[in-house]
């Protein structure tokens, strides 16, 4: 087992990473400790890891919430069939909630323990390759909204994550690729040594090895939690995680969170940002070929349907979390490793980016 710390001037946590770690109640114990416990879960989640989570939890009270499976379930809606549960058993302020699934269970899970009677403890035990690599790491938390993705939301901070890696085994091919995504954009935005390891070793991460898996996920939470630990709430450096994630998550605005999955948007995003760091004479055209033969070979997209149209993308990406003063700020490449945040840039170079990606 690994374990990585996220290291927080008033919240630190650790990530245990390894295989089997939802059999192990000595993890859970520290975090539990006869308290009343909500496991929150999904539909398909559920049926294959809810009873072995239940038996490692030594808990006075222990009940669960199923959720639908889907990004288009991410809302206030949604989320209130957790308040729902929580509330009828009368679970206290010294409950904790635990969260088994995706990223879309882990935000909302988050997100209901940040508003519970203000504030309870929740635990992410994160089973999709993204979640494990990203969004289950720095207590970023939230829900939804038609007009634009994640703007309901609040910081809040698990007290661990405990990461299986056996998980992996049953996760569908097409989460597995969007999980890649997040990984790629890791080299992307600091790590050049990271991006290049991963363009010698992607196809062994594409075929599952373990070995090479269980690197990555360390890797990426060790890259992670760095940011994190510089700035918890995301009002400077830290939106270089964002790599990608204006340009995706416009797309999954549009389309209605049912047609492309969040890694799927970013894969393509970041690609468009690639683009558009090379219009402005950061990136030449060979580390532009770089990003799309390694998104390529990790079976991402490398372009978005003819249908979306620029200006969709661009009233899109203007209902985003990094925009200031209705300027529409993105991360872009100085160089593969080097990733900067502004909003200096041409409207014009944005919407011709778009257009060379509208295939």
């Amino acid at each position: 087992m690994k374990t990585v710390e996220v290291k927080l001037k008033d919240h630190s946590y650790p990530i245990y990473i390894g295989s089997g770690l939802i059999s192990k109640p000595e993890l859970f114990h520290p975090y539990v400790n006869g308290r009343q416990v909500m496991v929150v879960s999904n539909e398909t989640v559920a049926p294959l890891y809810l009873e072995k989570i239940l038996g490692s939890i030594q808990s006075a009270e222990i009940k669960s919430v199923i959720l639908p499976d889907g990004e288009q379930y991410k809302n206030l809606e949604t989320l209130n069939t957790v308040f729902d549960g929580l509330l009828k058993s009368r679970y206290s302020r010294q409950s904790v909630l635990l969260a088994l699934g995706g990223g879309v269970v882990g935000d909302m899970t988050g997100f209901a323990a940040a508003c519970y009677q203000r504030g309870v403890d929740f635990i992410q035990v994160p089973t999709t390759l993204l979640a494990q690599v990203d969004s289950s790491v720095g207590g970023k938390t939230g829900v939804n909204h038609a007009l634009g993705k994640n703007m309901i939301g609040a910081f809040h901070q698990p007290v661990a994550v405990i990461t299986d890696t056996d998980t992996l085994d049953t996760l569908e091919d097409r989460q597995f690729v969007a999980g890649m995504a997040e990984v790629i954009k890791y080299g992307l935005i600091n790590d050049s040594d990271f991006y290049s390891w991963l363009e010698n070793t992607i196809d062994k991460l594409m075929s599952r090895d373990k070995e090479a898996l269980a690197y990555v996920i360390e890797q990426s939470c060790l890259n992670k939690a760095r940011v994190v630990e510089r700035d918890e709430k995301e009002t400077s450096i830290r939106a270089i995680l964002n790599l990608g994630h204006t340009f995706g998550h416009a797309i999954e605005t549009i389309t209605g969170y049912t047609k492309w999955l969040h890694g799927e948007g970013v894969g393509v995003g970041m690609l468009m940002a690639a683009e558009m760091s090379k219009k402005l004479g950061w990136l030449s055209s060979e580390d532009v070929s770089r990003v799309s033969g390694l998104l390529k070979k990790a079976n991402l997209p490398t372009s978005i349907p003819k249908e979306i149209s620029s200006q969709q993308m661009i009233e899109a990406m203007a209902v985003d979390k990094k925009v200031q003063n209705n300027k529409i700020r993105l991360v872009l490449l100085k160089a593969i490793g080097d990733a900067i945040i502004t909003d200096d840039f041409d409207q014009n170079l944005l919407i011709e980016t778009i257009e060379d990606y509208r295939l």
